[in-house]
C-alpha cells in the first residue's frame, strides 16, 4: 500500500471530523442565541401585557382623582401624558424610559392622595390602587424575568468563543429594564 496516499486519507479525515464538528458546534451555539432571543423577546412580550394592564387602569385612577381634587390637573395632566408616551413607545429601550417616566408621574398621584383624606377613604380610588398595586407586583416579576434572560444572551454574547457567533450573526446586546430615577434606589425612610 503507498504510505502517502494513507497518510493523505487519515488526513483528510481528520481535517473532514474537525471540519464537521465546527460546522456542529456553529449551528449549535447559533441555534442556543435564538433560543435565548427567543425568551428574551417572549419576557418583554409578558412585561407588556402587564404593562397595558397598567396602562387601563390609569384613566380610572385619574377620573377617580379629578373628583376629589380638581385644582391638581397639572399632576394629572403629567400622568396622561406619561400614559401615552409609553402607549406610543415601540423599541425595548423607548418603553424602558417611557415607563420609568410613568411611574414617575403614578407617584405624584399617591402624593396628591396623601392631601385629600376623603379620595384615600373612597372606596373606588382604594380598590384602583389595590389594583395598580398588584399590577405593579406583576410589572416587578416579569421584570426580573426579563432580565435574567437578557443577563444570559448578553453574558453568552460576550464569552469566548460564542462571541465569533455572535458577531456574524449580528446579535446585539439587549437591554435592561432597570430603575432610572436614583431617588428609588435609596433608602426609605420609616417614621412612627
Amino acid at each position: 500500500m503507498n504510505l502517502p496516499l494513507v497518510y493523505g486519507i487519515i488526513g483528510l479525515s481528520v481535517g473532514g471530523a474537525v471540519l464537521l464538528a465546527i460546522i456542529i458546534w456553529f449551528i449549535a451555539t447559533y441555534n442556543t442565541f435564538v433560543s435565548m432571543r427567543s425568551s428574551c423577546e417572549e419576557a418583554f412580550s409578558t412585561m407588556d401585557v402587564y404593562l397595558k394592564k397598567r396602562y387601563d387602569l390609569i384613566p380610572n385612577l385619574v377620573n377617580t382623582v379629578k373628583g376629589y381634587a380638581a385644582h391638581e390637573a397639572e399632576v394629572l395632566e403629567k400622568v396622561t401624558a406619561a400614559r401615552a408616551h409609553a402607549q406610543a413607545a415601540s423599541t425595548a429601550e423607548e418603553k424602558i424610559a417611557a415607563n420609568a417616566e410613568l411611574t414617575r408621574a403614578l407617584r405624584s398621584v399617591n402624593i396628591v392622595a396623601e392631601n385629600y383624606p376623603a379620595l384615600k377613604a373612597d372606596t373606588s380610588f382604594l380598590n384602583l390602587q389595590s389594583s395598580l398595586s398588584s399590577v405593579e407586583r406583576e410589572i416587578a416579576n416579569a421584570r426580573k424575568y426579563y432580565n435574567a434572560v437578557v443577563k444570559q444572551l448578553n453574558a453568552k454574547r460576550e464569552k469566548i468563543p460564542s462571541n465569533l457567533i455572535a458577531k456574524v450573526a449580528k446579535i446585539k446586546k439587549m437591554p435592561y429594564f432597570e430603575v432610572e430615577d436614583e431617588t428609588e434606589r435609596q433608602n426609605v425612610k420609616v417614621e412612627f
